[in-house]
């Protein structure tokens, strides 16, 4: 008789847990360890570019060979299309394949980098942002200028030898390109319309709390800075807006607290099919953790007035969409 009632109980159990499993979404990729989402939305698809962790169960530090590209054209189901770059694609870099981020011009896709400088008569090393292009989404991509975009030698604000990495391209609507970037303070440069040379003198910006990860877009005629922050023990999100690209920037609060079982965070904001949503890593997959980090995806609200409504992590993610 006991026998029988525990495997009714069991069996209960398990038939209330199955629709739980069936709903939980994320994290978004399950069949390898991602981090630094950048989604893209173009033709009607959602592209999203990666970091690859690839570093051991008992690693004490990131190991990041290459960068990959997912795709959805429903936000629930991606399709996985490996690796499109490492920084073996770039004849001066050296090191792993740090947050990436991907814009698209004139038909064009403009994949900026962040990995380290071979030490050589031009740089001494440190951290440096490259770009490659290509014709696709997908690629194939290539250098587009043969040597770094950014090196370290290029900004003095911060004696760390990695504070050039983490870039964000935003282009205005007048076509005015501009990257942000950095570790410990913000950076920011025009690109000319080519989007492979600087425009100018780099800016340098100091938001509250401002750590590294900095995602910028424009809604409604109001800029956006979302970056990763100081939180009390573990990186989180928040953010600052502007009537300017080039600021000065209001901060706004915390959007995301710190994610589970990852020292870092790293934001990702798209518009898709009419929803907002927002991209983040954290560690909670099997053996998972700060060096084994995969991307989750949750809705975000924005008020009235333009500002953000808290995002709440969640295990069951988003629904699909048509």
């Amino acid at each position: 008789m006991r026998l029988k009632i525990k495997i009714f109980t069991l069996c209960g159990l398990g038939l209330m847990l199955a629709p739980q499993l069936l709903k939980a979404q994320n994290p978004i990729i399950t069949d390898v360890f991602t981090a630094d989402p950048a989604p893209l939305v173009y033709d009607d698809t959602v592209y999203l570019y990666t970091s690859h962790d690839t570093a051991s169960v008992s690693s004490t530090n990131y190991e990041m060979k290459d960068w990959l590209v997912f795709s959805s054209t429903d936000m629930k189901n991606w399709k996985n299309h490996g690796p499109k770059l490492s920084p073996k694609d770039f004849s001066w870099a050296t090191g792993d394949a740090y947050a990436a981020e991907v814009a698209e011009r004139d038909g064009k896709f403009y994949f900026y980098v962040s990995t380290f400088h071979k030490d050589d008569d031009r740089s001494n090393g440190g951290a440096a942002i490259g770009v490659a292009v290509a014709d696709s989404p997908l690629g194939p991509f290539k250098d587009a200028k043969g040597e770094a975009l950014i090196y370290n030698e290029m900004t003095t604000d911060n004696p760390h030898g990695w504070d050039d990495i983490d870039p964000s391209v935003f282009v205005d609507d007048d076509g005015q390109a501009y990257m942000y970037w950095g570790n410990g303070s913000l950076k920011m440069v025009k690109l000319k319309d080519n989007m492979i040379e600087l425009d100018g003198e780099i800016q340098y910006y100091n938001p509250k709390n401002f750590i590294e990860g900095p995602w910028v877009y424009k809604r409604k005629g109001l800029y956006y800075l979302v970056y990763a922050s100081k939180g009390e023990e573990r990186e989180r999100v928040e953010y600052a807006t502007s009537d300017s690209p080039e600021g000065p920037w209001e901060y706004r609060g915390i959007l995301a607290d710190s994610a589970p079982n990852s020292f870092t965070i790293h934001p990702g904001i798209i518009e898709y099919k009419g929803k907002d949503y927002f991209f983040y890593h954290n560690g909670v997959l099997p053996t998972g953790g700060s060096y084994r980090r995969s991307i989750a995806v949750d809705y975000m609200y924005y008020n009235e007035d333009g500002t953000i409504q808290k995002v709440e992590q969640t295990e069951e993610g988003v629904e699909a969409v048509e």
